[in-house]
């Protein structure tokens, strides 16, 4: 998180040599859609800890919302969307193994029949779903890829910046 100097200038806490930089940090726009209230209230909360892609993707709330057009960037905090998507493309909640900190699942994945899970462990939607929210996690994710195959794409976008 940034910090100010007694400058008045940004000190990244990730920075080399201090963190110091000359010129302030400017958090990108937010060109989000479809944003609820509570969707506007949490990104100002969590603005400069979220990716640009995040900040430009339309937000969708429910199962029966969809992408304007194939290849577009979705994000979401429902976990019935989440859960909706994973198991529309057989995917089962998941973890890496060791990375577990604070009692709950550490880096959160989806095991996806054919594409090499071997290494994930499986949990459960309650597990998986509490640490997405513990952390404060925003789904960000393609229906379709853009030339209109069915997309597996996602990310975890986490305004902690801790491995999601």
């Amino acid at each position: 998180m940034a910090q100010k100097h007694r400058s008045g200038h940004s000190v990244s806490a990730m920075g080399h040599g201090g963190g110091y930089s000359p010129h302030p940090q400017k958090a990108p726009p937010v060109e989000a859609t479809n944003l609820t209230p509570k969707d506007e209230q949490f990104i100002a909360e969590h603005r400069e800890g979220l990716s640009k892609t995040t900040l430009r993707s339309k937000w969708v709330h429910s199962p029966s919302e969809h992408e304007d057009h194939p290849g577009q960037s979705l994000a979401t905090r429902s976990h019935d969307v989440i859960r909706h998507w994973a198991e529309e493309r057989g995917g089962q909640p998941a973890t890496v193994p060791g990375t577990e900190h604070n009692n709950r699942p550490g880096v959160l994945r989806f095991d996806f029949p054919g594409y090499g899970g071997e290494a994930l462990e499986r949990i459960n939607w309650d597990d998986w779903f509490r640490s997405f929210d513990e952390r404060q996690l925003v789904f960000v994710f393609q229906e379709h890829k853009a030339d209109g195959r069915v997309s597996n794409f996602f990310r975890l976008d986490n305004p902690g910046r801790e491995q999601a």
